[in-house]
């Protein structure tokens, strides 16, 4: 009798927590829809692209070496227009500063764009 209200029990118990665990979904594929900023309709990593563009710049930061550019449309690499930073070199900045129109030429390697060319628009 002992024996088997001890196995009931433990057969209970495995049932009951059984009942409890609840099965684990895997998280779901980032989708287009969960991007932001337009960035889903942007050409993901694979061969270097070569674009050209307009816009203002709305921040520079040397320490970093960055550039942020509010553009038009790109459509060498099929981007809307936005505002996106960039990889600069210091010496490409001697002249340019927050506020100017610009004109400038990035490589896109599907992650980073790189700055090969800017210079102040003829406004």
């Amino acid at each position: 009798m002992k024996t088997l209200l001890i196995a009931s029990t433990l057969a209970v118990v495995a049932a009951l927590s059984a009942c409890k665990k609840e099965a684990e979904a895997p998280a779901p594929a980032p989708s287009s829809t969960m991007m932001s900023d337009n960035m889903a309709e942007m050409p993901m990593a694979g061969a270097m692209k070569h674009g050209m563009g307009a816009g203002m710049v709305t921040t520079i930061d040397a320490a970093k070496g960055t550039i942020t550019v509010d553009h038009g449309a790109i459509a060498e690499l099929q981007w809307p227009a936005m505002t996106m930073a960039f990889a600069v070199k210091p010496e490409q900045l001697s002249d340019i500063k927050v506020g100017d129109k610009v004109d400038f030429e990035i490589d896109w390697d599907g992650k980073t764009g790189t700055i090969t060319k800017i210079a102040k628009s003829g406004q």
